[in-house]
């Protein structure tokens, strides 16, 4: 059985050589075993708000506290995952890959490819360039109330996030600006219009900002593989490209999922990440497979060419290695501006209402600079 760990350090997995007989305790001591983080350290729920930033909503996520309490009991089984937590302890480096050698397998010559691969060493980045992303609380409820109330959550919806980077690497999102698109549920495609986008970048620059990120929203009727997932393949595709062209350092994307908890209750949640450097400069370098099939595991990228995970060649790698997690808070900006652009009339979602009231970018540029 193969139990998923969510941490701040990424997706990780344990496995149990006996599931129908593991306890908590078994689980702590894999933990500490398999993934090196001390029994003693860890703080072990199935609520996610155990990793939240907030010590005090952290706290009150109920933990797992009785070693003696089986797995099954608690309604885990294959593929469940559990949040841990840790804390007076540091990770220690994954110990490094031997040095290349001039022959593979059993003495096989290498080729020039064999070579190529073993320079792409994929493993999980440490800490993200961007401390950590807040963000306005306007901004952020109007983004996601037309999601929920007007699309249901059925199709995707994305957008560029507007704000600034402050000392530290820490980014503030100040505004969101939606481009024409067209969303369904696995996939989103920006029709960006090019003389739009300027219009925009000119009301950031007025106002002191730039373009520091993307956000966008994951259907409820997703394809689910065989097991829960962060990101599909195509979403850290489209994350990499997007955070490519971002060109700084701190650039952040931000993933809005509707969760249904045990009581039947459906709450919005925002999780913020950056792809991590391996994963952008395999994308510029054009390792991925870009093309997605029906029975692609949506849990994994898929490589034109072989590259090492683990000490192994592989052309499938889980996309919780290509995240970064970030810390996500929430500020209020005293003049926010929420900047909606009417969707082209080959999008298949609804303008927002509000879109139809707000003030263009191009009247926005006018109005924004006419002020004295």
């Amino acid at each position: 059985m193969i139990v998923r760990i969510r941490s701040r350090d990424g997706l990780e997995r344990v496995t149990f050589p006996d599931g129908g007989a593991a306890t908590v305790a078994t689980l702590h001591s894999l933990i500490e075993s398999q993934l090196g983080v001390p029994t003693a350290a860890q703080t072990l729920s199935l609520d996610p708000n155990l990793l939240l930033s907030s010590p005090a909503a952290a706290s009150a996520a109920p933990c797992l506290s009785d070693p003696s309490a089986s797995l099954s009991s608690l309604g885990l089984s294959h593929g469940s995952v559990v949040f841990l937590s840790y804390s007076g302890f540091s990770r220690s480096a994954a110990p490094r890959s031997p040095p290349l050698t001039p022959a593979g397998s059993f003495g096989r010559k290498m080729t020039v490819d064999d070579l190529v691969a073993r320079q792409i060493r994929v493993s999980r980045q440490e800490a993200p360039h961007c401390s950590s992303a807040s963000f306005d609380r306007d901004a952020a409820h109007a983004f996601q109330l037309y999601v929920a109330e007007t699309l249901a959550f059925a199709v995707k919806r994305g957008g560029f996030l507007y704000g600034h980077v402050v000392d530290g690497g820490a980014v503030a999102v100040d505004f969101i600006y939606e481009p024409p698109q067209r969303g369904t549920v696995e996939a989103l495609a920006l029709l960006r219009d090019p003389d739009e986008e300027a219009l925009v970048e000119a009301i950031a620059t007025g106002l002191g900002m730039h373009r520091v990120g993307f956000v966008f929203t994951q259907a409820v009727g997703r394809k689910r593989g065989t097991g829960e997932y962060t990101m599909s393949a195509r979403e850290v595709l489209q994350a990499a490209e997007i955070q490519a062209e971002g060109g700084i350092p701190e650039w952040v994307t931000a993933v809005v999922k509707l969760e249904v908890g045990e009581d039947g209750a459906a709450d919005v949640h925002f999780e913020a990440f950056q792809m991590s450097d391996t994963c952008v400069r395999l994308f510029k370098e054009g390792w991925f497979v870009t093309d997605f099939g029906e029975d692609d595991d949506p849990r994994l990228s898929r490589m034109k060419k072989n590259v090492v995970v683990g000490g192994k060649d592989v052309r499938e790698v889980d996309n919780d290695f290509f995240l970064v997690p970030v810390k996500i808070s929430d500020h209020q900006w005293y003049n926010t501006l929420l900047v909606f652009v009417k969707e082209s009339s080959q999008s298949t979602s609804a303008d927002p209402p509000s879109a139809q009231a707000a003030l263009s970018p191009r009247s926005l540029v006018h109005d924004l600079f006419s002020v004295q």
